[in-house]
């Protein structure tokens, strides 16, 4: 159960993080200058959006439910099992922001998924 909690947490959190910042980063837009006031404004453009905080609260739950999983599993289990970050971010992707994702894309998280599928099995 331990397991299941830990893994999920890093996957969805984690994935759900990268979706938020990139939604306040589409808000922001791209850094047309690379002065360094041109980017501190860039900088505190991104803090003011809600979405920002919210992506990076939840990339740093994934980071410390990571660190424990680390504790209580093997590294050659741990981190093929959070590839899973990929196919929900291909699912994130198309729903939350709207991309689309390319039939080549899902066969590529098709064949991740079916991998973490084994090393999971591999593990019992």
């Amino acid at each position: 159960m331990l397991q299941f909690v830990l893994f999920t947490l890093i996957v969805v959190s984690g994935t759900g993080g990268e979706l938020c910042v990139s939604r306040a980063m589409k808000q922001v837009g791209e850094a047309e200058r690379f002065s360094p006031s041109a980017i501190a404004q860039f900088v505190c453009r991104a803090l003011r959006i809600r979405w920002m905080w919210l992506g990076v609260s939840m990339m740093a739950l994934a980071f410390f439910a990571l660190l424990g999983a680390l504790t209580i599993y093997n590294v050659s289990f741990v981190v093929p099992v959070t590839a899973l970050s990929y196919g929900a971010g291909a699912i994130g992707s198309a729903v939350f922001l709207r991309e689309h994702v390319s039939p080549t894309r899902w066969l590529g998280v098709g064949v991740v998924t079916l991998g973490v599928l084994l090393v999971f099995l591999g593990s019992k």
